[in-house]
């Protein structure tokens, strides 16, 4: 944490809550945001996921106030939000990622008294790359160390998932919150997000790189069809157990299960992503280790393919960055995140990133009018207590 994010942080609890009968010290936390390299759309379905932490992080200052209140301030929509209760805002969307872990912990019978939080961050939002997951276990994280929580990582997780799916109202998977919690500096982690089985691995290719385009094309996955995916994916995953009551998750099925299901049309693209994706997510852990660039290139290229044809998550710009990168003969390239705009994550050599987005970015605000953008990132570290 920079010194003037520090002092923003500190400066904003002092200035926008300054009286309180018992203020505690305030303490400094951070949490990443992620990319996930591979396995979409499949930790919800119980698949194999291959995410990162990377280097863009959501800064927040905490202390206790003695209120029995909640007094949250967002430096980035310069916005305040100050309540008793835990009712849903309509309002104020940012303060709900928040009293969501408070309404989780609190059914887990855990001390939650009267806190002031201020947070500020860069990860780009609506990007695809886990903003929101970041608030949440960032708060649950912050909130277990000032509330004196007996409470892993792992469980942070876990509350900070039931949050958004139960207060906030998306129904994600577990991985963006599972890699924001246990990441290590320069690690994926392979993650069942059945089992919850996970370890890390080395993310290595020299002489390659990857990198972020940000399409500018933003997403709500609650407005979105996000939560409809889920819906069919379950579905999907019913009628496959009556068939076979081995398959707890749809990432269990084979091809010729899925074929016998009765599935509709759109269930049977979804299963064959996800009977895809698990393939897909072997493939790139195996040629990761392997130090084969261009077959991770290959499977990134056929996730994309698949989450535009079978998962139906991709969007006319994403697939035009996508199909730009491979006439430009990159390694590999494919949306990322809950989809529906966002970003792009590309795999090529390295030292040729500024030139093909300068090209990239004139073509693209011709065709769409939007300024596309280019982020660099490294492998970072997970949640935080910064010194």
């Amino acid at each position: 944490m920079t010194l003037s994010v520090r002092e923003n942080l500190s400066s904003s609890l002092s200035e926008i809550f300054p009286d309180a009968p018992s203020l505690g010290p305030i303490r400094f936390f951070s949490a990443p945001g992620r990319v996930n390299i591979i396995g979409e759309h499949v930790d919800y379905a119980g698949g194999l996921v291959f995410p990162a932490a990377i280097n863009f992080r959501t800064h927040f200052a905490i202390r206790t106030n003695g209120l029995g209140t909640f007094r949250l301030y967002s430096l980035d929509f310069q916005s305040e939000f100050v309540t008793n209760d835990l009712n849903y805002s309509e309002k104020k969307p940012w303060a709900n990622y928040i009293l969501g872990v408070i309404s989780e912990a609190l059914k887990l019978d855990l001390r939650v008294e009267g806190f002031d939080l201020a947070f500020t961050g860069n990860i780009p939002q609506g990007a695809g790359l886990s903003s929101s997951a970041a608030v949440e276990v960032g708060t649950a994280y912050a909130l277990s160390k000032i509330f004196n929580w007996d409470i892993t990582k792992e469980k942070i997780a876990l509350l900070a998932q039931a949050a958004e799916n139960n207060f906030v109202g998306v129904n994600c998977g577990i991985m963006d919150q599972f890699v924001i919690a246990v990441a290590k500096l320069s690690s994926c982690i392979s993650l069942n997000t059945e089992s919850l089985e996970y370890s890390y691995h080395s993310l290595d290719l020299p002489g390659y790189e990857f990198y972020l385009i940000d399409s500018n094309v933003k997403h709500s996955l609650k407005e979105s069809e996000y939560n409809d995916r889920g819906k069919e994916v379950e579905s999907a995953t019913s009628k496959c157990n009556k068939l076979s009551t081995e398959v707890r998750t749809l990432s269990q099925a084979d091809f010729l299960l899925i074929e016998r299901a009765g599935l509709t049309p759109s269930e049977f693209k979804r299963a064959t992503h996800i009977l895809g994706e698990r393939s897909r997510a072997q493939n790139v852990i195996r040629s990761l280790k392997d130090k084969n660039a261009e077959k991770v290139g290959e499977e990134l290229f056929s996730c994309h393919e698949s989450l535009s044809k079978n998962f139906q998550v991709s969007c006319e710009e994403t697939d035009y960055i996508v199909e730009w990168f491979r006439s430009e003969n990159v390694l590999g390239a494919r949306m990322i995140g809950g989809g529906f705009g966002g970003c792009v994550l590309v795999l090529d050599k390295e030292g040729r990133s500024s030139d093909l987005f300068s090209k990239l970015e004139k073509e693209y605000f011709q065709k769409f009018g939007l300024n596309a953008k280019i982020y660099k990132f490294s492998i970072s570290e997970g949640v935080r207590e910064d010194s």
